[in-house]
This record gives C-alpha cells, sequence and structure tokens, in this order.
C-alpha cells in the first residue's frame, strides 16, 4: 500500500521546532514586560542595613573596637534629639536624598526587657509599598550612671 498523505519524518520535526522556539521566545519576552514592576525590597533594606551599621558603629558607639554594639548612652539621645529638630539634615548625611531619587526612614529603639518605645524618629510608616527593615540588639551604656541596658534597634527605609 503507498502512502499519499505527503507528510515527512523530516516535515513534521522542522513543525514541532518552529513551534517550540516560538513558545519559547513568547515566555522569554512577557517575562521582560513585568521586570519594571518587580519590587525593590532588597534595596532599601540594604540601605537600611548601611544606615544601622553607621549610626551604631559610627555616630553613637561608646568607643570600644571589640564591643561594637556597645552605645553611648549621651550619644544616643543626641542623635534621636537632634534628628527630630532637623529631619532633612540626616536624610542628607546619610545620602537618601538625589535629584533621581529619595528615601524616607524611621527609626526606633525599645526595650527589649520591657518593649516599651524608648526613643522614635523619622517619618510615619506609609500603608503601602516597600519597606526595608534591619533590627539590632545593642547595649546603652549610661555614662552617669554606668549601668547598661539591652535595647532594640530598628531601622525602616522607604
Amino acid at each position: 500500500m503507498i502512502d499519499t498523505r505527503g507528510q515527512m519524518h523530516i516535515d513534521y520535526l522542522i513543525g514541532i521546532a518552529i513551534f517550540l522556539t516560538s513558545v519559547i521566545f513568547v515566555f522569554s519576552y512577557t517575562a521582560g514586560l513585568f521586570t519594571p514592576f518587580q519590587s525593590n525590597s532588597d534595596e532599601v533594606t540594604l540601605i537600611a542595613d548601611r544606615i544601622s551599621t553607621n549610626m551604631v558603629e559610627q555616630n553613637m558607639s561608646a568607643g570600644n573596637p571589640h564591643t561594637p554594639n556597645l552605645l553611648n548612652g549621651t550619644k544616643v539621645d543626641y542623635f534621636f534629639n537632634q534628628t527630630n529638630a532637623d529631619y532633612e539634615s540626616t536624610i542628607e548625611y546619610y545620602g537618601m536624598s538625589s535629584s533621581y531619587l529619595r528615601y524616607e526612614f524611621n527609626i526606633t529603639m525599645e526595650s527589649i526587657s520591657s518593649g516599651l518605645l524608648i526613643h522614635s524618629t523619622g517619618k510615619t510608616l506609609p500603608t503601602q509599598g516597600n519597606i526595608g527593615q534591619t533590627k539590632r540588639i545593642v547595649i546603652v551604656r549610661d555614662e552617669n550612671t554606668g549601668n547598661e541596658t539591652q535595647r532594640m534597634l530598628s531601622v525602616r527605609v522607604w
């Protein structure tokens, strides 16, 4: 019996190859369409981490290189009072404002034992959007009495 369908195996393979190539192209193209809408949560988390490290190890440090999380209580009070008084200069100091992008922050310090809020500065947290957060456990030494207390420092950036 003679086959009169006119389809050969090579024609079938070429058709499948063209179909699969076009499907792969469509999927790779549509994935690139949504790239501008992806979140920047990694970026703001890195900024929050950089700011918390700078604050703890340079601005509020008690000067002990063996205990980087030991903070001077006077410097802590000064930082929060200064930031509450002049938020814009703090934004500029940490490099969070430029002609292209601007980030906002909220920094809180609370007691670990009681959970009470000790200090707070910055803007109110937004209800939507990506917020990067870094939390650090720090020891704050009162320079007058020498007492040390453990506190939770939270830095949030958006």
